[in-house]
């Protein structure tokens, strides 16, 4: 009997589980939020862009705005979608994020400074807006009834119908700033300097946030795998 053993922590899946579900995980992330990639035509998002498109032809016409900047930011909309997504965890909400985003960015069109991060400066519009929003009308809404992982898992392919469906439960139950730190790093593809810079703590803190959600979405996914 071993009894002077000091006491282990108990060990909830194997090292080899783990880094297998690691490998997966980003392909899964992209999967998940893959039904973010353009608003339908007639919604109200897309009725928005249709608007939007015509008076940034009209800017860039006239020298308003940047060479390029109307493409770079009609083509970060997938991206201000997923983003949108991760934060609000509701399909309307996020479109209705996204649309503020956008509008926001067409009136200070003429503060984005020519040769920075389109895309860094939509993000941190996105994210104001998404805090100032849910401090005065709380704009997250859960989602009980799972309709939107469903919605969501319906859009891939019939065998990850199911691993998508235990990913959307595993973000869920991720604290937001893990969550949120996942995404810009591993969906958006944001180094730990630029979502750092973005959300306003220390690159340190970012990586430790995304280490610890990609281990909890590991541990809560293994049985996908099967254990090692």
């Amino acid at each position: 009997m071993r009894t002077n053993d000091a006491p282990r922590e108990p060990v909830a899946a194997s090292d080899a589980a783990i880094a297998l579900m690691q490998s997966h995980l980003g392909i899964l992330l992209r999967q998940y939020y893959s039904e973010a990639a353009a608003p339908e035509p007639g919604s109200r998002l897309g009725d928005v862009l249709a608007r939007l498109t015509r008076a940034l032809d009209a800017a860039q016409a006239g020298r308003e705005v940047p060479a390029g900047f109307k493409d770079e930011l009609l083509g970060a909309v997938p991206r201000l979608r997923r983003y949108a997504q991760s934060l609000t965890r509701h399909g309307a909400d996020a479109d209705d994020l996204v649309q503020h985003t956008l509008l926001k960015a067409w009136e200070h069109r003429r503060q984005f400074v020519a040769g920075t991060s389109l895309p860094a400066w939509l993000f941190a519009i996105l994210r104001n807006g998404f805090f100032n929003g849910r401090r005065k009308h709380r704009l997250e809404v859960p989602d009980p009834d799972g309709a939107h992982a469903a919605a969501l898992a319906s859009a891939a392919e019939q065998e990850h119908k199911a691993t998508l469906r235990d990913l959307q439960g595993a973000l869920d139950r991720l604290e937001p700033a893990q969550r949120e730190a996942l995404v810009l790093v591993a969906v958006e593809g944001l180094s730990y300097e630029a979502a750092a810079d973005l959300i306003g703590c220390p690159a340190g803190t970012v990586k430790s946030r995304v280490s610890r959600a990609r281990d909890r979405l590991a541990l809560d996914l293994k049985h996908e795998f099967g254990d090692a």
